[in-house]
């Protein structure tokens, strides 16, 4: 038996040992209660480990899957979307493991989906300039002309087009169809919002202050931009003849 909550933070991990105590303390450190699901892939660095000497002190909120090797990032979240679906969570977060994603601002996205009608709530490093801490100037210019391109090629009013922080309502992941989610990397994030963006559902951003990792090594590199790249004409062509499911909430 857990602790009521109606929100859980799905945290993706691989080699996460110099972050993850400190994230997980610092998510339940929060005023509002979050359970928090980490999906590990088979961290050689024994980040599940850790994880489960927590679930000792956090047995009613902490929840661990563990998966055999990289599958990649997309799959992991399908698996705990799946997961918090099976239990009766109406708000279901992404967040990263490496305090990119500040915890601090997981009640700003919770409050913009609970009490300001939004059906997805992204954490957004462009929609109020550009608020990126600690990038080299080029991976800036490449992440933010990406949303742009994303934004130009699908019709999304989104400015963060590839963010990883967000809040869904428990009746999105329901009315999309998981299985058919294509990308793993990169394009996952997008892939994400241009379907509930063809479902009807409200996207709404939230501006934050995205800060570069300070421990630990990042998963980033250029074939996952590629895989954006030419993964939104993919998604765009699809569209053309694909049938989307439509929002069943009413507001």
């Amino acid at each position: 038996m857990y602790m009521k909550a109606d929100s859980v933070v799905i945290i993706p991990t691989y080699n996460e040992k110099e972050n993850i105590e400190n994230m997980i303390r610092t998510v339940f450190g929060l005023p509002q209660m979050f359970h928090i699901l980490i999906i590990d892939d088979g961290s050689p660095d024994g980040t599940a480990g850790i994880v489960k000497t927590l679930q000792g002190e956090y047995a009613d909120r902490l929840f661990l899957v563990e998966r055999a090797g990289k599958q990649g990032l997309g799959t992991a979240y399908i698996c705990g979307f799946k997961w918090a679906l099976e239990r009766d969570y109406d708000f279901i977060f992404e967040m990263d493991a490496d305090f990119s994603h500040n915890p601090n601002d997981l009640p700003r996205l919770y409050a913009a989906c609970k009490e300001d009608g939004a059906d997805v709530a992204i954490g957004s490093r462009y929609c109020n300039g550009v608020n990126v801490v600690n990038w080299p100037l080029g991976r800036v210019l490449m992440s933010y002309y990406a949303s742009v391109y994303v934004r130009i090629v699908t019709g999304i009013n989104v400015h963060d087009t590839t963010a990883g922080f967000k809040c869904y309502r428990r009746e999105v992941l329901e009315t999309i169809e998981l299985d058919k989610i294509h990308f793993k990397g990169y394009a996952f994030q997008i892939e994400m919002k241009f379907t509930a963006y063809k479902c009807g559902f409200k996207l709404v951003e939230v501006p934050i202050v995205f800060v570069n990792r300070v421990l630990g090594t990042s998963k980033m590199n250029t074939s996952i931009f590629g895989e954006a790249l030419f993964g939104v004409l993919q998604l765009k062509w699809w569209s053309f003849y694909r049938r989307y499911p439509e929002r069943k909430r009413t507001v």
